[in-house]
């Protein structure tokens, strides 16, 4: 729950994962370290974990109000362009300081347990049974809010819910602790503990600072980088991931416990035994990461596997990242819960208490997220295999014997071949041109055999490639056509910049680009080599939601890429608040676009828009069956679109490729990309829940969406189209002439048609068989809009290529063009150029 709420300020997901995991190991520190000393002098234990408790509680309930409260002052701080030092300081100590004391009431609950339950059990004899519990039930309760908790409450009920389990859990051991004090006969004398074995004391101290648990961290978050190219990298993938963390650290505490614990505090040969336990769990723990390194390399073949074996759904897709996570996860985590739980009772009975070993333990960890989170310099496998070499270095530097010696060579050897975890997948005959790893993301461009470049982020397209040039081109026209002068454009989301480049092609345009991931500015030069823009065009590293808050300039164009809904911290940028915030960066009469992946969102989604947008519409960026993309327009201060000024932009607009390479010929076919108006989108919406910062609802419903979708994107267009109506008072002013209005709804019952046919339509490359499929339905579809070029121009194409193989064909094919546009010389000259017929 912190982290959805640091996501909305810090930005990217995984900014707030590091950020909260940080803050939460450092006060977990401090408190075991500045309260232990009170609670092992304490003489009623019990009322430290009932205040402790309730400090959780308390402060959970102002974490509701205290973020909202906090973020734009840190927002301020940060800044709309900060550097990347400036950024990460201000996420780290900001979420540091707000989680502070719920952090440090958490790091004294386990200490003050562990003195209750020693006078039952001996001091430290429930120690592990105690930490496998306490990590059991961080397990249960972060599935119970990632997959129930959160999606039907919301984050300010689910706080409300998580508050509550944290007083009524002070309330009843305060019952407790009154009704065993008024059983309790005498005072019990408090036991000073002290090591029985003075030789191997030296000994227990270091085992309690080592291994560093920095290590430890450090692996789980590499382990979540290299696996966020393989998995979907949505909250469920996340909550698995670290599920699966802490169920072998429970696991690994509860076996330590059950077959392990009774022979560690024996007299007789107690150092012998101590040290033999610390040395082969050090050895496993090597040895167990080195697997998990292994697992990790493996892990594109063992998902393919298993969502063939299981089939393609969200239960599959979920198994399949839990499989993974216990591969990588599991062995070393159940290691790391046996060895911390062993060096945590050595501790206890040499006579450390058990919260200094707890901030030795978890000290260091503060440091892991920022060392191997925003620091990755070395790479994945090679910090991964840093990890492993380090628990091997000091497992060696514990024993000298021949055994322990022949394991590391062997381990060694392994590690040498591990294979690669640049995980990329790349066609058979292509190859990679480009990768580059991030604190946030793996950006790489990949070539394949018929040399189309696609950019991957995380090993996925969803950025678009070097073939989707018309494509992304026109989401930058469609909106640059439709507003009168622009001047100044922010697009929020680089990609390719093949969208943004377009749009600063106009010579009178000044572009602002933010894109959150540096390494996709790098990767994007692949892509826009052809574009002369560079004095127009300014590129800012930055999170999109926090520049448009921050920001104080206006735009008059703002255009949002459209962002997978179901990734990572992509479920903020389509919240009330954030369209808010970009209705205050738009100038007067500026136009808002946002681009939708319609094949991966739930429309009830629209809701969110259309709740601060009434007076919007809906575009179609493309008549693309395979991934349309919906475009929601809206006007600052309203207003509807002229036909003669659409049509002079269009002629006037300065760029070097005019508007017509890209299908955009006339005002007919820029205003004939209109779907929908404020009612029909109104209609569609209907009462669906509305996403907002407290209830992400496309964070949680979009990976559903997109594991288990209703209908085929071609399906999903189709059926839209058959949904929504809209007339041409919605589109063009009350005065346009009537002639304006016949030929734009004629426009668009030709655009409908032509995409419900295409979906029968089968692709073949012999030009006498595709006419066969093709003739009919789409004269047919030209003689409802002879202006509809989509049908016109193709047409021309087919004939030209029957030219030669059926001249009698593509003559008949030539003359209905004729007969159905005369005004067009385009058929008439093609026709003009057949060679004559023969006699």
């Amino acid at each position: 729950m912190w982290t959805q709420q640091g996501t909305l300020w810090l930005g990217h997901e995984s900014a707030a994962v590091l950020a909260v995991v940080g803050a939460f190991f450092g006060g977990l520190a401090l408190s075991a370290w500045g309260f232990s000393a009170r609670i092992e002098r304490s003489a009623q234990p019990a009322r430290w974990y009932v205040a402790c408790e309730a400090v959780i509680g308390v402060w959970s309930l102002a974490l509701i109000a205290l973020p909202t409260l906090a973020a734009p002052g840190l927002l301020a701080v940060t800044g709309a362009q900060p550097s990347a030092p400036r950024q990460w300081a201000v996420a780290f100590a900001g979420t540091f300081v707000l989680l502070l004391p719920a952090t440090m009431a958490m790091g004294a609950t386990l200490p003050a347990m562990e003195r209750v339950l020693a006078r039952w059990h001996g001091r430290g004899a429930a120690l592990a049974a105690l930490y496998a519990g306490n990590t059991a039930g961080a397990v249960l309760g972060m599935l119970a809010a990632a997959f129930w908790l959160v999606p039907a409450l919301g984050l300010t009920r689910t706080a409300v819910v998580c508050a509550l389990l944290n007083l009524v859990c002070a309330a009843i051991a305060w019952r407790w602790h009154g009704d065993h004090r008024r059983h309790r006969t005498g005072r019990p004398r408090r036991a000073r503990y002290r090591c029985r074995w003075p030789r191997c004391a030296q000994r227990c101290r270091c085992c309690c600072s080592r291994p560093p648990a920095v290590w430890a961290i450090g692996y789980e978050v590499l382990v979540v980088r290299v696996l966020s190219q393989v998995t979907e990298n949505t909250v469920y993938t996340f909550a698995l991931l670290l599920a699966t963390y802490l169920v072998g650290t429970a696991l690994g505490a509860a076996a330590w416990q059950r077959w392990r614990a009774p022979c560690t505090v024996t007299p007789a040969g107690a150092q012998r035994t101590l040290v033999d336990a610390h040395d082969g769990l050090l050895w496993a723990l090597a040895g167990a990461c080195l697997f998990g390194v292994i697992a990790l390399g493996l892990a594109p073949q063992i998902k393919t596997f298993t969502l063939h074996w299981l089939g393609a759904s969200l239960a599959s897709a979920l198994i399949a990242e839990a499989m993974l996570a216990a591969l990588a996860f599991l062995p070393a985590t159940c290691v790391r819960g046996a060895l911390f739980s062993q060096l945590s009772r050595s501790a206890l009975a040499q006579g450390t208490s058990l919260g200094h070993a707890l901030a030795a333990n978890t000290l260091d960890a503060a440091f892991a997220p920022p060392l191997f989170g925003v620091l990755p310099a070395l790479g994945a496998k090679a910090a991964l295999l840093g990890v492993v070499g380090g628990y091997l270095l000091l497992s060696l530097s514990r024993s000298v014997r021949g055994p322990t010696w022949l394991r590391a060579a062997a381990t060694a050897a392994v590690a040498l071949a591990t294979p690669p975890l640049t995980l990329v997948d790349v066609p058979q005959g292509g190859r990679l041109l480009h990768h580059l790893e991030g604190p946030a993301a793996a950006v790489s461009v990949v070539e394949d055999a018929q040399a189309v470049s696609r950019l991957h982020i995380n090993n996925r397209q969803q950025e678009g490639s070097s073939h989707s040039l018309v494509a992304d081109a026109r989401q930058a026209l469609l909106p640059l056509l439709l507003h009168p002068v622009p001047r100044r454009a922010l697009f929020l989301g680089l990609g390719t910049g093949v969208t943004a480049a377009s749009a600063a092609e106009d010579a009178q345009l000044q572009v602002d680009v933010v894109e959150l991931l540096p390494e996709v500015i790098e990767a994007s030069r692949h892509f826009t080599g052809s574009f002369a823009v560079a004095p127009r065009l300014r590129i800012v590293a930055a999170d999109a939601r926090r520049y448009v808050r921050t920001s104080s300039e206006r735009h008059d164009l703002v255009v949002a890429d459209n962002f997978h809904p179901a990734r990572s911290g992509s479920g903020p940028l389509y919240t009330v608040e954030h369209f808010r915030a970009i209705e205050q960066r738009l100038a007067e009469g500026g136009l808002f676009c946002q681009w939708l992946p319609l094949h991966q969102l739930d429309i009830g989604t629209l809701r969110s828009f259309v709740e601060v947008y009434p007076q919007a519409w809906a575009v179609l960026a493309t008549n693309s069956l395979e991934t349309p993309v919906l475009g929601l327009i809206t006007r600052c201060g309203g207003g509807r679109f002229d036909a003669a000024a659409v049509s002079r932009r269009v002629q006037t607009t300065r760029l070097p490729r005019a508007p017509a390479q890209f299908g955009l010929h006339d005002e007919l076919a820029v205003l004939g990309s209109f779907v929908a108006g404020p009612k029909a989108l109104a209609r569609l919406a209907g009462d669906a829940p509305v996403n907002t910062d407290d209830h992400p609802v496309v964070t949680y419903r979009a990976p559903r969406i997109t594991f288990v979708p209703d209908s085929l994107p071609a399906e999903r267009l189709i059926e839209l189209l058959r949904t929504l109506d809209l007339a041409a008072d919605e589109v063009l002013p009350a005065d346009a002439d009537a002639n304006t209005r016949a030929r734009l709804v004629a426009y668009w019952r030709a655009r409908d048609r032509f995409i419900a046919f295409g979906q029968d339509v089968q692709p073949t490359r012999d030009a006498r068989r595709m006419l066969a499929q093709v003739r009919e339905p789409l004269l047919e579809v030209l003689r409802l809009s002879p202006e509809f070029r989509p049908v016109y121009d193709p047409l021309l194409r087919l004939a030209a290529a029957l030219a030669t193989a059926d001249t009698a064909a593509a003559r008949r094919l030539l003359s209905d063009l004729m007969q159905v546009q005369p005004a067009r010389p385009e058929a008439a000259q093609a026709l003009q150029a057949l060679p004559s017929a023969p006699p």
